[in-house]
């Protein structure tokens, strides 16, 4: 479960975090970095992708600056995985709700901007 989002932090179980970060099948994994900062293209989700999600919930950023890219969104679509993209404090509360209502449901956060 994520237990709170600041900007540039978040806890997740107990641990806080203060680099990007993807949760796959309930596993966290930190240090998430992309082929463009502020971009999400395939390459960076490719394990998500792999994991087979019903749904993955992006974290744009506390201000929402991360944008997904065309790619992404159709590979998404293709795949039949559900997108839900929200700034990073929604997103959390979101990814929460879908885990405990017993979604198979994927998160990538980006924790600035």
């Amino acid at each position: 479960m994520i237990e709170d989002y600041r900007f540039g932090n978040i806890r997740i179980d107990g641990k806080n975090y203060t680099s990007d970060v993807k949760i796959i099948n309930e596993e966290v994994k930190p240090n998430w970095w992309r082929k463009e900062g502020h971009n999400l293209f395939p390459e960076d989700i490719k394990d998500i992708l792999e994991a087979k999600p019903e749904i993955l919930v992006v974290g744009t950023g506390a201000y929402g600056v991360m944008k997904i890219s065309s790619q992404v969104r159709k590979l998404l679509e293709q795949e039949k995985i559900e997108l839900i993209e929200a700034k990073t404090e929604k997103a959390a509360q979101i990814y929460n709700e879908l885990l405990q209502s017993g979604k198979k449901v994927a998160f990538a956060a980006h924790l600035t901007c």
